[in-house]
C-alpha cells in the first residue's frame, strides 16, 4: 500500500509534524465511496461504448468490415483501465479498514486486560463489577467482591527471578478461574493482587465462603514448575453490596466494594496472613485511625512530640536503684500520651523507626548525663535498626557526641533479631561490647533462641519476660519457667533482670531465687525526664558537676566517622 502523506497538525501553540499519521476512518470511507463510484461509472460507459465498438472490432478481425473509430476504441480502453483502478482502490481501502478495526479491537483488548494472565485489569474491573451488580440486582441477587493477595510473593521474585514468579501467577490464575462461577469476572489489580466478583443468593453468604475455602485448598497444592516447586499462601478480603438490613444493590457502588474488600484484605494480613475476612465497619474506622496515626507520627517527629520515659531498675538484694530503662512515649496534642505498642510497629512499617530511635537516644543520653555515675541506662533496639550494618558505628558516634560513657549503656535486643541475620547481629554486638556497651537479650523465653546462640553470642544479661514473671502472683507463687531461666542464667554465668514486677508476692518469690535485678510497676510508673530528675535530686543521686551550673556541652566530633571508634564498623 502506498505511503501516506506527511500531515501538518495545527495546535494552539505550535504546528506539529506528524509523519505517516493514520487516516481518519471517515475519510477512508469517503474515499472508498468515490473509488467505487468511479468503477461503477466506468462499467456503465463500458457497456455504452462496448456495444458499438466490439462488433466493429470483430468484423475488422475477420475482414468483413471497416476499422472501428479510434476515439471509441480509446474510450473503451480507458473505461477498462478505470474499472481496474477503481476495483483495486476499493479492495485496498476495504482491507485497510479491516486492518484498522482489528488493530482497534486489539488495542481495546490490551487496554482492558493484563497481558501476562489475560485477566481484566483494575480499570476494566470496575466496569465489569458495575455491570454484574446491575444484572444481579434485577434478579434479586447480591454481589460479593473478593480481593486476593499472594503472601510474601516478593520473596519468590527475589529468590528465583521474575520468570518463575510470572509462571506462578499464570498457574494461580488458571486454578482460580477453574473454580469461579460462569460469567464471574476476574482481574489482576497489580503485582500479586487479584480480584473476582460473583453473584450469590441474597442472605446466603456461606456460598461465597465455600468458594473461598476451595480457593485456599487449591492454592495449598504446590506449584510444580520444570525448574522447582513453589509453595505459597493467600490472604483474602471480601465485601458485599447486601447490607445487614437486607437491602440489595443500593448500598455501595463498584468502587466502594473494591475499597472495602481492600480493607478486609489489609485486616487479614494484619492478623497473620493465610486467612480471609469479610468487611466490617470497624475495619474502616481502624484504617482511618491508622492513617491518622501515620500522619501524626510524621508531624510529631518534626515537632519533637516523641519523648523518653524512664522505668526504674532495682537490685533485689539491696533494694537500691541501679538504673533506668528508656521507654518511648508519644505526647500527641490530639490523642494524648500514646504507648510504643501502638506507634512503634507503624513507625517500622513506614520507615521512620531509625530517625525516631536516634532522636530518642540523643535525648536519653543528655538526660542520663545528669544522673549519678552509678546509674545505668537501658535502651531497646528495634529489629529494623539491626538490619542496618552501620548501626553500631552511628550509636557509638552519638555516645561520643553526647559525652555519655558507653560503660553505663545497656542495649536490649529481642530474640527475633537473632534469626534475621545472626552474622550481622554478632558483628554489631562484638563492636559495641569492645567499646564497653553491655548487651542484654530481652524477653527471653518468648522467641526461638537456642543454647548454642546463648553460648556463642556475647550477651551480658538475660531479661525474663513479664508473661513468665506474672505467673509468680498465682497461688503458690511458683513458676517453673522462671526457675528454669534463672538456673540457665547461673549455668551460663549471665546476670538476670525480671520484668513485670507488680506486687509484693512476685517480689518475694524472685528474692528467693538469688541475685536479680527487677523492674515493674511495683516500683512506680515510668516517668519523664523532669520527674526522674526530681526523684534523683531528692535522693542526692544527681551528677552535681553537671547540674550545679551550666551543663557541659556535648563533644563535637570531627574527621572521618569510621575513625571515631575502633572496631565500630561491623
Amino acid at each position: 500500500m502506498a505511503r501516506q502523506p506527511v500531515v501538518l497538525r495545527q495546535t494552539d501553540k505550535a504546528t506539529v509534524l506528524l509523519d505517516n499519521e493514520p487516516e481518519n476512518p471517515l475519510q477512508a470511507a469517503e474515499r472508498d465511496i468515490i473509488a467505487l463510484g468511479i468503477a461503477v461509472a466506468a462499467i456503465i460507459m463500458l457497456v455504452g461504448t462496448g456495444g458499438s465498438v466490439l462488433p466493429k472490432v470483430m468484423d475488422a478481425l475477420f475482414g468483413d468490415g471497416s476499422r472501428p473509430d479510434v476515439l471509441l476504441v480509446n474510450a473503451l480502453l480507458l473505461n477498462i483501465a478505470l474499472i481496474i483502478f477503481g476495483w483495486r482502490r476499493y479492495s485496498e481501502l476495504t482491507r485497510e479498514i479491516a486492518e484498522r478495526r482489528r488493530a482497534e479491537e486489539r488495542a481495546k483488548l490490551l487496554a482492558a486486560t493484563d497481558p501476562l494472565t489475560q485477566c481484566l485489569n483494575r480499570r476494566s474491573m470496575l466496569n465489569a463489577t458495575e455491570e454484574l451488580r446491575t444484572r444481579a440486582t434485577m434478579r434479586g441477587e447480591a454481589v460479593a467482591y473478593c480481593m486476593m493477595d499472594l503472601d510474601n510473593f516478593k520473596q519468590i521474585n527475589d529468590m528465583h527471578g521474575h520468570p518463575i514468579g510470572d509462571a506462578v501467577l499464570v498457574m494461580f490464575c488458571e486454578r482460580a478461574r477453574a473454580l469461579l462461577p460462569k460469567g464471574a469476572p476476574m482481574a489482576r489489580l497489580g503485582g500479586d493482587e487479584f480480584a473476582f466478583v460473583m453473584p450469590y443468593p441474597a442472605g446466603y453468604p456461606e456460598r461465597v465462603d465455600d468458594l473461598v475455602i476451595r480457593v485456599f485448598e487449591t492454592l495449598a497444592q504446590p506449584f510444580r514448575l520444570p525448574e522447582l516447586t513453589v509453595e505459597i499462601t493467600l490472604s483474602i478480603g471480601l465485601s458485599t453490596d447486601h447490607d445487614a438490613d437486607g437491602m440489595i444493590g443500593l448500598v455501595v457502588d463498584a468502587g466502594t466494594l473494591m475499597q472495602r474488600a481492600d480493607m478486609a484484605l489489609y485486616h487479614a494480613k494484619k492478623q497473620g496472613r493465610n486467612r480471609y475476612f469479610w468487611f466490617e465497619p470497624s475495619m474502616e474506622s481502624e484504617l482511618r485511625f491508622r492513617n491518622q496515626l501515620e500522619t501524626g507520627i510524621r508531624r510529631g517527629l518534626a515537632r519533637g512530640e516523641f519523648v523518653p520515659f524512664y522505668e526504674q531498675q532495682v537490685d533485689l538484694d539491696s533494694g537500691e536503684l541501679v538504673g533506668f530503662e528508656m521507654l518511648a512515649r508519644w505526647r500527641s496534642p490530639q490523642l494524648g500520651v500514646i504507648s510504643p505498642d501502638i506507634f512503634v510497629p507503624i513507625a517500622e512499617e513506614i520507615g521512620l523507626i531509625n530517625e525516631m530511635s536516634e532522636r530518642l537516644m540523643e535525648q536519653a543520653f543528655a538526660d542520663a548525663r545528669e544522673w549519678d555515675d552509678s546509674l545505668t541506662l537501658s535502651i531497646n533496639i528495634s529489629p529494623v535498626q539491626l538490619r542496618d550494618p552501620w548501626f553500631a558505628q552511628r550509636l557509638l558516634k552519638k555516645l561520643i557526641e553526647a559525652g555519655f560513657p558507653p560503660q553505663r549503656l545497656e542495649i536490649e535486643i529481642t530474640e527475633s533479631c537473632l534469626h534475621e541475620n545472626v552474622g550481622l547481629v554478632r558483628s554489631m554486638i562484638t563492636s559495641l561490647r569492645n567499646q564497653g556497651v553491655k548487651i542484654s537479650l530481652d524477653d527471653f523465653g518468648t522467641g526461638y533462641s537456642s543454647l548454642e546462640q546463648l553460648r556463642t553470642l556475647p550477651f551480658d544479661r538475660l531479661k525474663i519476660d513479664r508473661s513468665f514473671v506474672s505467673e509468680l502472683s498465682q497461688p503458690g507463687g511458683r513458676s517453673r519457667i522462671v526457675e528454669a531461666i534463672v538456673s540457665l542464667g547461673r549455668g551460663l554465668d549471665l546476670p538476670l533482670t525480671a520484668e513485670g514486677v507488680e506486687d509484693e508476692q512476685i517480689l518475694e518469690a524472685l528474692k528467693s531465687m538469688g541475685r536479680l535485678k527487677a523492674q515493674g510497676y511495683f516500683y512506680g510508673q515510668p516517668e519523664d525526664a523532669e520527674a526522674v530528675r526530681a526523684r534523683l535530686g531528692a535522693a542526692g543521686r544527681l551528677n552535681h558537676g553537671l547540674t550545679a551550673g551550666a551543663k557541659q556541652s556535648p563533644r563535637k566530633v570531627s574527621g572521618n566517622p569510621s575513625t571515631i571508634c575502633r572496631n565500630a564498623n561491623p
